[in-house]
């Protein structure tokens, strides 16, 4: 949680934090399954983490990133363009099928890489704040309290809840 400004608080920051963290985790079965040699297994979990992926990008795009994109055109479509390259990369995957192209494995943990590094950047360890808004990390474990130099990823006015983009009644 948050402990300067409070962000965690907000249904959807900690919903896409916890997602940023479902990922993370299974990146890491990713890696180990990679390590065994198990294209099968690596399939299984990129199809597991399209799963997390699919809504949490749906909500950064239609929630979150058009807050920002205004301050900040460049740094958001470098976002979404990152999310398009792990797509592509997931849908290898979809369908419950196990890619043969011998060179998907180390695409996938290419993908990943970016993907861990791209995860960084959107929990605002990497992505600039919105003026007026306190200057920290948030979107972690609380660190990054503002003197330590960290950003805010949360957009003034909040974000839109997940159950809006649903088409549900706030």
């Amino acid at each position: 949680m948050c402990e300067y400004c409070g962000c965690q608080a907000l249904t959807t920051i900690d919903e896409l934090t916890r997602e940023h963290d479902e990922v993370v985790r299974l990146i890491g079965h990713l890696r180990t399954a990679h390590q065994k040699g198990s294209a099968a297994r690596m399939a299984e979990t990129a199809r597991e983490i399209a799963r997390v992926l699919d809504p949490h990008t749906q909500v950064e795009e239609h929630g979150l990133f058009p807050a920002l994109a205004a301050d900040f055109p460049d740094q958001i479509a470098a976002l979404e363009a990152e999310h398009r390259q792990v797509e592509t990369v997931l849908a290898e995957a979809a369908d419950g099928v196990t890619p043969s192209d011998p060179t998907w494995p180390d695409r996938l943990m290419n993908a990943m890489d970016m993907l861990r590094d791209h995860i960084l950047k959107e929990a605002g360890r990497r992505l600039p704040g919105r003026t007026g808004q306190p200057q920290h990390r948030g979107m972690g474990s609380g660190r990054g309290h503002p003197r330590q130099g960290g950003q805010h990823p949360v957009p003034a006015g909040g974000l839109m809840p997940r159950r809006a983009l649903a088409g549900q009644p706030p």
